[in-house]
């Protein structure tokens, strides 16, 4: 598992040469619906397990959570199913709201 900082990913988002990756948020639905970055799919921590086979085992896939760490535990979950190339968004939406996107509402 790769650990991407907001400024990696954000630089990767703005790269058109580069094919983009699946933005997953594993963050409960009121987290979603306050604040998430945008065309994020929101599969919920604990329904990853059972909706995973709807992920590409091929595609970048970056998870992302509030700060890091449920979003570390699925990548790595997703990466003992085989998924190949999973990366953590390191500081989640928090560091996304300071580094990159300060008006994404924080809590």
């Amino acid at each position: 598992m790769n650990q991407l900082s907001p400024r990696q990913l954000a630089e990767w988002l703005a790269d058109a040469s580069r094919p983009q990756p699946l933005l997953l948020d594993v963050r409960e639905a009121w987290e979603f619906e306050h604040c998430h970055l945008t065309d994020s799919l929101h599969i919920p921590m604990h329904v990853v397990p059972v909706r995973c086979e709807e992920l590409s085992p091929e595609r970048d896939i970056v998870v992302i959570c509030h700060h890091g760490g449920r979003s570390m535990q699925v990548a790595m979950f997703l990466e003992r199913r085989g998924y190949g190339a999973v990366h953590n968004l390191s500081g989640g939406v928090d560091a996304w709201a300071t580094d990159v996107d300060p008006s994404l509402r924080r809590y």
